[in-house]
C-alpha cells in the first residue's frame, strides 16, 4: 500500500484541544500539522486526524481503540488518564472526556484466555472487573 491507513476522529470544533489531550497521555506522540479545520497527530507512531466537524456526530462504543499494556503501571496510567474526566465501563472498557471508547487490556490476556485449564477462571475473574488487574488474572 502506497499510503498507510489512518483514523479520522470527528470533534465538535475542539480537535486541537483533543489532540493536545491525547499527546499528553501517550509518551511517544506529537502534533504534526494543523489548520483551522484539521489537526494531524501521532500516538505511539500511529497517525490520526482530528476534524473540527461540529456537533452532528457523536462517538459511541461501536468503535474503540485497544491499548495492550505490558504492566499494571501502564494499565493504571491509561485507565486513570481516560477516566479522570471520562467514564468507566466493564472488562477494561472506558470512555475519555470526548466520548472516545478505549479498551485498556493486559497484553497477556489472550495467552491466559487460551489456556484450557486457566482460561475459564480468568474469564470469570475479568468479567467482575472494570479496570484490569493483572495480579488477579494471574492468580485465577
Amino acid at each position: 500500500m502506497q499510503h498507510p491507513l489512518y483514523t479520522c476522529l470527528w470533534f465538535n470544533n475542539n480537535a486541537k484541544e483533543a489532540a493536545d489531550y491525547y499527546c499528553s497521555i501517550f509518551k511517544d506522540s506529537k502534533i504534526t500539522s494543523q489548520n483551522p479545520m484539521v489537526v494531524m497527530f501521532e500516538l505511539n507512531g500511529f497517525k490520526f486526524m482530528g476534524l473540527n466537524g461540529g456537533d452532528q456526530f457523536k462517538f459511541n462504543e461501536s468503535v474503540s481503540f485497544v491499548i495492550e499494556c505490558d504492566t499494571q503501571e501502564d494499565i493504571d496510567h491509561y485507565w486513570n488518564a481516560f477516566t479522570k474526566e471520562g467514564k468507566e465501563s466493564q472488562c477494561g472498557w472506558c470512555k475519555d472526556k470526548y466520548g472516545v471508547s478505549w479498551q485498556v487490556i493486559p497484553k497477556i490476556l489472550s495467552q491466559l484466555m487460551g489456556d484450557k485449564e486457566k482460561g475459564p477462571r480468568v474469564m470469570q475473574a475479568f468479567l467482575k472487573m472494570k479496570k484490569f488487574d493483572i495480579a488477579t488474572l494471574l492468580q485465577a
